[in-house]
């Protein structure tokens, strides 16, 4: 019963983001926001949305460990095994605001979390400041994303691969909203389902909500980012495909774990602290020479992060097991 409830809380998390991502990115790119803006803010916010309902509901339910390991999991997925996949079946052009803006704050962001994590807590003070920091950056890499743009660029909206609702006309509009408030309903209910199931099978194996948040509701609310990168590197959107990873390892380290720890005071289990968390920066270090050598990620760069990523997960079920 419990991976059952694991599968469709997954499953839920799946449709409820995707319809969420394509909602809210009709609705900005009907308001003329450019697709760099776009991939930055808005999918890389609904993407990590999965992450965020189900920490929250973690946290709120007494399973800290589930939470946090959900967003450090989260980050390491995001890098290894979206960034390395997507480059493995397309080499990706980096450009240079991913090198400027986004890997460094991505990376400062990710040495904040486990410097505040040290004394094993993540309080609502320090929660604040995440946020805050959050809205800072959104703030700022608006700015410089439309301040920027080119007419070429602002010309692309239909290449955008979230936006498929449309975005002329009223119906347009309409559907979009819709598909945002049905993309949260769904949210709601599969991460209502994804945690009880997996605080059930984490009881049954005998290992820590940590290791399942790490792994398995790691990579469940990861999917919609790692679909929208494949589709966006398919089509031909490099840019969108860089910043919907590194924007939603920013949002889920400032906002998901930031907004947890506002609503509920954030305990970091040790094993986190101790391992996994300095495995998240060293993916998210190793990550620039890869990008700033040849500013592009080919398949060489994506077989590394990828198998690093499996020498990590292979070393985690490793230590739960052992």
């Amino acid at each position: 019963m419990d991976w059952l409830l694991v599968l469709v809380g997954l499953g839920l998390l799946l449709v409820g983001g995707e319809a969420l991502v394509r909602g809210a990115s009709g609705v900005a790119l009907a308001a003329r926001l450019s697709p760099a803006v776009v991939g930055l803010t808005i999918v890389a916010a609904g993407t990590s949305m999965p992450e965020l309902v189900v920490s929250l509901q973690a946290a709120m339910e007494g399973s800290p460990g589930l939470a946090v390991g959900n967003v450090v999991g989260s980050n390491l997925f995001n890098v290894g095994m979206i960034l390395g996949l997507t480059a493995l079946i397309v080499p990706l052009r980096i450009l240079g605001n991913s090198v400027k803006l986004e890997w460094p704050v991505m990376m400062l962001a990710a040495f904040q979390l486990v410097l505040l994590a040290r004394d094993g807590t993540v309080d609502r003070l320090e929660g604040g400041f995440l946020v805050a920091a959050l809205v800072a950056f959104v703030a700022y890499a608006v700015w410089v994303a439309r301040t920027g743009t080119t007419s070429e660029e602002a010309e692309e909206f239909d290449e955008l691969p979230t936006a498929s609702f449309g975005r002329v006309g009223a119906t347009a509009v309409w559907l979009n909203v819709g598909a945002i408030l049905v993309g949260v309903g769904l949210l709601a209910g599969g991460s209502t389902a994804l945690v009880h199931g997996a605080v059930g099978i984490a009881s049954a194996l005998g290992v820590s909500d940590a290791v399942i948040g790490l792994t398995v509701v790691a990579a469940g609310t990861s999917s919609p980012e790692l679909v929208t990168s494949l589709v966006a590197a398919r089509r031909g959107r490099d840019d969108v495909a860089v910043a919907n990873v590194l924007g939603s390892n920013v949002f889920n380290v400032l906002g998901i774990a930031g907004l947890t720890a506002l609503v509920h005071p954030l305990p970091v289990p040790e094993e986190i602290v101790a391992r996994d968390a300095w495995w998240m920066l060293g993916m998210c270090a190793v990550l620039f020479p890869f990008m700033r050598r040849r500013m592009r990620l080919g398949r060489a760069e994506g077989a590394m992060l990828f198998g690093a990523f499996v020498v990590y997960l292979g070393l985690l079920i490793h230590d739960a097991l052992g």
